[in-house]
């Protein structure tokens, strides 16, 4: 499910077609294309056209690193907090901390996504990363020193993520080509749950645990040179115009984000779907062994949804036009969640794995929604906005997870993963509606 580092959600935009016949904005690609042949929506040209452009290559391969160089890094130092402690609280919490700070980033450190320039942005959160990360080798580092340079981790992660994001719209303009480009990044972070975790086993078969985070510095080097090397250096969106402190104009940028109703309906968009659908995730553990199964129909269980939205979100951004993505996006996000009320049935693996799969699929919503929120934010705000969705989100699933485990302390898991999915449809419902409103409005201020 939608996530931007190990679940995650992204931000779609108009969608036209590469190859412009007019000029387009300086240091941006043509993202303008000609009328859609009749019959056809523009927006065909697929993800191959996104790759076409030789600063998203680079943005992807660096995103493809730092993604499996976070995946590997909390494997590696969740083993070896518990090598050091014997603890499984410590370890557990070591994995917890990465969702926690996101909040603290998101809101407080969100200016620098605005206030800096971004390729500058983008280099320096990749360098604090490495360094954490390299501390972290060391062999003397205590065990509170290693769950703090953790959270600092975590913290930079939205800043990181929120400044590319709005990056991507210098990069690729602010239509379809975004809006594929967001997808493809969201595409390999859910590749990452299935690929990065079963690198980070091997490399812990071979390596110690100090050894397999000690790759991960490289990744992030690595990361930190692509960005640098293969993207421009634009100028910052408030260069000049920041008033106060940091965490002061990061504050009034949440603010102000939040403060508008259309914007705030799209957030919580995002934020709802994602909040219920952890809970089969949070809980595949207690529920395999409720079905007496072994550690092969875990795996199913916890990969399933992260197959279901990458197929789905390949399909629709490959068969589906910028019109069709729009129409479906309050429709799905509704139904997404119904198939875990199956849940209530407690059915076997084939039903659960299947109810899982079209779960996931449900996700591919966001892929219109991208679009409605860069459309709806303030390019002044862009940077921040974009910070707060990820911080959201992340937040959000953390939460989710840990309120279905404390449900599942007093009422059966299957209970509890039904109940997830039906809550979480009525509330998608009446968000719906009210994105459906102010859409509306928007529209009609638009016009007028």
């Amino acid at each position: 499910m939608p996530n931007e580092t190990t679940t995650a959600a992204g931000t779609p935009r108009e969608a036209r077609a590469p190859g412009a016949p007019s000029a387009p904005p300086p240091e941006r690609p043509p993202c303008a294309g000609p009328g859609p042949a009749p019959g056809k929506e523009p927006g065909r040209g697929g993800y191959r056209a996104v790759f076409a452009v030789r600063e998203f290559r680079a943005v992807f391969a660096a995103h493809l690193l730092s993604l499996l160089g976070v995946v590997v890094s909390e494997l590696a130092l969740t083993v070896l907090v518990y090598d050091l402690t014997g603890s499984p609280l410590l370890s557990a919490l070591t994995f917890a901390l990465g969702f926690l700070p996101y909040i603290v980033g998101g809101t407080l450190f969100a200016g620098v996504a605005d206030r800096y320039p971004a390729r500058r942005v983008l280099v320096t959160c990749d360098l604090i990363c490495a360094g954490c990360v390299a501390v972290m080798v060391v062999p003397g580092t205590p065990v509170w020193g290693l769950l703090a340079l953790r959270c600092v981790v975590a913290a930079v992660a939205p800043v990181f993520t929120g400044t590319r994001t709005a990056a991507l719209t210098d990069i690729l303009g602010e239509g379809d080509l975004y809006v594929l480009g967001r997808s493809l990044l969201r595409l390999v972070s859910q590749s990452a749950l299935l690929v990065g975790f079963g690198a980070g086993g091997i490399l812990l078969a071979a390596l110690s645990p100090r050894g397999a985070i000690t790759v991960t510095v490289v990744t992030f080097l690595c990361s930190a040179a692509l960005l640098r090397l293969g993207t421009r250096d634009r100028p910052a969106r408030t260069a000049g115009r920041g008033n106060g402190s940091l965490p002061a104009e990061s504050l009034a940028g949440a603010r102000a984000v939040l403060g508008d109703r259309r914007v705030r309906g799209l957030l919580l968009l995002f934020w709802v779907p994602a909040f219920f659908v952890v809970a089969p995730e949070a809980l595949a553990a207690p529920y395999a062994d409720a079905l007496g199964a072994g550690p092969a129909t875990l795996g199913l269980l916890m990969g399933a949804m992260a197959v279901g939205h990458i197929g789905a979100e390949l399909y629709v951004g490959t068969a589906l036009g910028p019109r069709a993505r729009s129409r479906m996006v309050l429709p799905v996000a509704v139904l997404g969640l119904l198939p875990l009320v199956l849940y209530a049935f407690r059915p076997g693996t084939a039903v659960t794995v299947g109810a899982l799969v079209l779960a996931g699929a449900g996700a591919a919503y966001v892929i219109g929604l991208d679009q409605w929120f860069v459309e709806a934010v303030p390019e002044p705000l862009r940077g921040r906005a974009m910070t707060l969705l990820t911080a959201g989100l992340m937040t959000v699933q953390g939460l989710g997870m840990a309120l279905a485990g404390l449900a599942a302390e007093f009422f059966p898991v299957h209970q509890v993963v039904a109940v997830s999915g039906a809550a979480g449809s009525l509330c998608t419902l009446l968000l719906a509606l009210e994105v459906r409103r102010t859409r509306v409005r928007y529209r009609s201020a638009r016009q007028g």
